[in-house]
């Protein structure tokens, strides 16, 4: 079999293991090579935006070295049989790969391209929590809703410095997850930076099935009127048709004001976001793709939308990433909503999953989106209108502020007090 080449709107941050779970923001167009794989090759060769070849390693680089180091490793290494070629293939792929030196693009050796496949119906196990490597400090973007990570109080921007007491450092994002990863039911210990603490935090937890809801949704009450609530926890392959189900449930109530929850949304489709986006505005840009040599990909609203003028808040904090940045921003850039949390993750990058041979795959940063006002949100990330946080003290006692600051908005109008990084000494959007 050939391999197949898949555009993709990488939207996520993780490494998909048993550990943690990738959430794919995807766009799919999926070619099917029948030619050579010469001709295959050649496709795959970088191109130069006037489409001339800009580089050919058969030719500039001396593979010479490579080889040398595979027959002195056959021919004097004291334990032969731990030379096993495909691991040490996969390895110098890998190394071929980190060295480029992007987080998001990486080298997929089979179990992990068969996991990331999976994870994209929701399907993980492990402990529930999604990664970065961010100046060669490995963090935590967020945890998964219901998993262990949560429930052991693990909060985005956690930075891991110890698994099983052992340092990770000069460790890549795959060697790390490896050792996190396990069997159901086993036991793994992480040592964590916070901010805030002078101290260490340990952490041990337990790794079990996790499967993540697409969507939760209920009606808030309140004096003043019924608050609609919808979290999204993920922009998976039913998540569209999730919202939209709940939106024609909630809407056969009058509402005085609408929630989308993005808090802890690591990402997912992109076509799941302008999709969910297109539910709220009748009109407008959505998002822009730009590809290097290529004209900007622009995504609208498809017109059809379902709920259109409710009054309407998106809360949004440290862990809401990708396809969620997109929908905010969009509702943003729209005026279509306020945005009430902390600011976003940023990741603004666009990635094409291309299939190898063997069932192998390589993920490689191919584009970047920008809001319908051209924010880069890799760079700059969603800035709330009202910067209220959620501190440990907060989740220890299970208080949400963020969440009721969204509703008071709604159903009296009455400004958030801000809190937590950013907030400003008068309030309200600056």
């Amino acid at each position: 079999m050939l391999p197949r080449q898949r555009t993709i709107a990488y939207l996520a941050i993780p490494l998909l293991t048993l550990a943690f779970g990738w959430q794919l923001g995807a766009q799919y167009t999926q070619r099917i090579y029948s030619d050579s794989m010469a001709q295959w090759e050649q496709r795959m060769n970088p191109l130069s935006a006037s489409g001339a070849v800009i580089t050919d390693p058969e030719k500039e680089v001396d593979l010479s070295l490579f080889w040398e180091v595979w027959r002195l490793l056959g021919n004097h290494y004291i334990e032969p049989e731990g030379l096993k070629p495909n691991e040490m293939l996969f390895g110098a792929v890998s190394g071929l790969v980190e060295s480029v030196g992007d987080p998001y693009t990486v080298f997929m050796p089979p179990e992990d391209n068969k996991e990331f496949r999976q994870s994209l119906n929701g399907q993980l196990q492990g402990i529930g929590a999604e990664l970065a490597l961010r100046n060669k400090e490995v963090i935590i973007v967020a945890p998964i809703k219901g998993s262990p990570a949560q429930r052991a109080g693990l909060l985005p921007e956690d930075i891991i410095i110890q698994v099983d007491d052992k340092t990770l450092e000069n460790l890549s994002l795959t060697e790390v997850v490896q050792r996190i990863r396990g069997d159901r039911g086993t036991k793994v210990k992480l040592t964590i930076l916070r901010e805030g603490n002078t101290d260490p935090l340990e952490s041990t937890l337990t790794r079990e099935d996790i499967k993540v809801p697409s969507t939760e949704y209920e009606m808030k009450k309140t004096p003043e009127g019924d608050i609609g609530y919808l979290s999204i926890n993920q922009f998976g392959q039913d998540t569209v048709i999730d919202a939209r189900r709940a939106i024609e449930e909630l809407k056969q109530q009058p509402m005085k004001g609408f929630i989308v929850d993005l808090r802890f949304n690591g990402g997912g489709y992109l076509e799941g976001a302008v999709e969910l986006s297109s539910l709220f505005v009748p009109q407008g840009k959505i998002v822009t793709v730009e590809r290097k040599g290529q004209e900007p990909q622009r995504h609208y609203a498809s017109g059809k939308p379902l709920l259109p003028e409710t009054p309407m808040v998106v809360l949004i904090n440290q862990g809401s990433a990708s396809a969620s940045e997109i929908f905010a921003g969009a509702m943003r850039d729209l005026d279509r909503a306020t945005i009430i949390g902390m600011k976003s993750f940023g990741k603004g990058t666009v990635q094409e999953v291309i299939d190898l041979p063997g069932g192998s795959s390589l993920r490689v940063t191919v584009a970047k989106w920008l809001t319908p006002d051209g924010t880069d949100l890799g760079k700059h990330g969603i800035k709330p209108d009202y910067y209220v946080d959620r501190v440990e003290a907060d989740y220890d006692a299970e208080r949400d502020p963020q969440l009721d600051a969204a509703i008071q908005f709604l159903a009296t109008g009455e400004k958030p007090v801000e809190t937590g990084t950013g907030a400003t000494a008068t309030g309200g959007v600056q």
